[in-house]
């Protein structure tokens, strides 16, 4: 999505509200309330734990316009990456929303940058094209859709004068994508009309819907935090991967249902009723204990974190270590030690599985490096010049891998291919990838990543084995040090968390 906002703040004209938000906010002026920052209708809803049933709602709808569905499929790390996805979408709302005007228009920039390399067809041979505006607007009406939908189906609608300004502040945020508001219609009944227009004739069953649906749940990875613990988390999520996938079919509009042939499980109204309801009286907690972008780092905590929160995840992981190991008790020993070749060939395959397949489709191809360069522009927040360097150098990479690797000329990199020609992946287009990146990282241009700098990339402090002593790590220490993670020739504490985290 897309667009600068044009310096010029947009307001409206405040009301009286019925239903939740219904208090008048601050910051008004002369009558008038700004659509973006404190007091706006969608920032008061941004920390409300239904939002997290919202935003899986809203996703699968995107996912079923053939467009974006398409573009999920080829191009997205929602299957392999879900968390290190949603952290970055919540930080991406927040700067859009956000008060600051400056930051609001990098923010679509960035957006704008990322959408237009976005483009291909789909399985059936369709164009799809992330920049469409059409496509776009789509986005913006299911968020906005599943907003309304999640307060109603916790009991609690919105009040007509509350919807017509949140309907009015995601106009204002397809605006400052830059496309025309007018893609989504004036008012809010011609929305509704809309609306239910593209659900009856535009919307598929998708096979993006469908991973989202039943397979991502089922087979999501464990945050971060949650690492070391396979198989505690295999097991809560067992049970409430279908629970998710069966509360998020109930809560789609039900024509789409039926001509999606999506079944219901029985009782699934009423599960889909108690969830929201559930979820919605955590809002009645202190203030704090949810704000989402909290709640989102804590997902993302590596457990060897310098963050101070790292010490209170470490006592937690020790208690769900000890049932871990009561859930192991109960389960079938493990398969024998493996012999040093076969121990080679796993840590291959988990290496090519965990960093370079970054869509999770099985294979190593274009998409893949475009989303590590995706990554890793999103957290240095770079420029389009630095940004588009960094993508140009993988570009290069991705060329010498296909050469070096695509033995059977398919156009993409098997796992059997990569393990079969480790040694061959340092050669000097991942290189300059190294470079290029040292040089991002390095916003000063003294030659070498300081403390701040250190953690802006990796997201912690300077580990034991940087150079710390002597002020940084410099340019040499680490191209070798990403040159030898890359090519799969040792794990690193260091750049590990950098593209593998989930």
């Amino acid at each position: 999505m897309s667009t600068e906002a044009d310096g010029h703040a947009i307001h409206t004209d405040a009301g009286t509200s019925g239903g939740d938000g219904a208090s008048a906010r601050p910051g008004a002026e002369d009558g008038q309330e700004s659509l973006f920052g404190e007091g706006s209708q969608f920032n008061e809803f941004f920390d409300d734990p239904r939002w997290a049933l919202a935003m899986v709602r809203a996703t699968v709808l995107e996912a079923a316009h053939p467009q974006i569905g398409g573009a999920l499929i080829d191009n997205s790390t929602f299957v392999a990456h879900p968390w290190r996805r949603l952290r970055n979408t919540l930080m991406s709302l927040q700067r859009m929303f956000g008060a600051d005007e400056q930051v609001r228009a990098r923010e679509a920039a960035r957006l704008n940058r990322l959408h237009a390399r976005l483009n291909g067809t789909d399985a059936r041979n369709r164009p799809y094209d992330a920049m469409d505006p059409e496509v776009r607007a789509w986005v913006v009406a299911t968020l906005f859709d599943s907003a309304v939908t999640m307060c109603r189906l916790s009991g609690q609608p919105l009040g007509e004068e509350v919807v017509e300004r949140l309907y009015a502040e995601f106009r204002a945020y397809l605006a400052a994508l830059g496309d025309d508001p007018g893609l989504l219609p004036p008012t809010l009944s011609e929305f509704w009309i809309y609306y239910d227009r593209v659900v009856a004739q535009e919307l598929e069953n998708t096979e993006a819907m469908r991973v989202i649906l039943y397979k991502l749940f089922d087979h999501l990875p464990a945050p971060p935090v949650l690492t070391g613990l396979p198989t505690l988390w295999a097991t809560g999520r067992a049970v409430a991967g279908p629970l998710i996938g069966a509360i998020t079919v109930a809560s789609l509009p039900e024509p789409f249902r039926r001509r999606a042939g999506l079944p219901e499980m029985p009782g699934a109204q009423i599960l889909m009723q108690g969830a929201y309801l559930t979820v919605g009286l955590a809002r009645f907690l202190p203030d704090g204990w949810l704000r989402v972008d909290a709640v989102a780092d804590l997902l993302a905590l590596s457990p060897d974190s310098d963050d101070p929160r790292a010490r209170t995840i470490a006592a937690l992981r020790k208690r769900m270590r000890r049932a871990g190991a009561l859930i192991r008790l109960m389960t079938p020993l493990p398969d024998p030690e493996p012999t040093p070749a076969t121990a080679a060939r796993r840590g291959a395959e988990e290496f090519f599985r965990a960093v370079l397949d970054q869509t999770g489709d099985g294979y190593l191809d274009w998409p893949d490096l475009a989303a590590m360069a995706r990554e890793l522009s999103t957290r240095l927040d770079l420029d389009e010049p630095e940004e588009t360097r960094l993508y140009d150098s993988c570009a290069d990479w991705w060329r010498e891998l296909q050469a070096a690797l695509d033995t059977d000329g398919d156009g993409r990199v098997s796992a059997d291919e990569y393990a079969a020609a480790v040694p061959r992946l340092a050669g000097p287009a991942l290189i300059k990838v190294a470079e290029v990146l040292f040089a991002a990282t390095d916003k000063d241009g003294d030659g070498t990543i300081d403390a701040d700098e250190y953690r802006t990339l990796f997201r912690t402090a300077f580990h034991h084995d940087t150079d710390a002593a002597a002020g940084g790590c410099g340019r040499s220490a680490f191209v070798n040090d990403f040159l030898a993670f890359m090519s799969g020739r040792h794990r690193s504490a260091r750049f590990d968390p950098l593209l593998s985290d989930a």
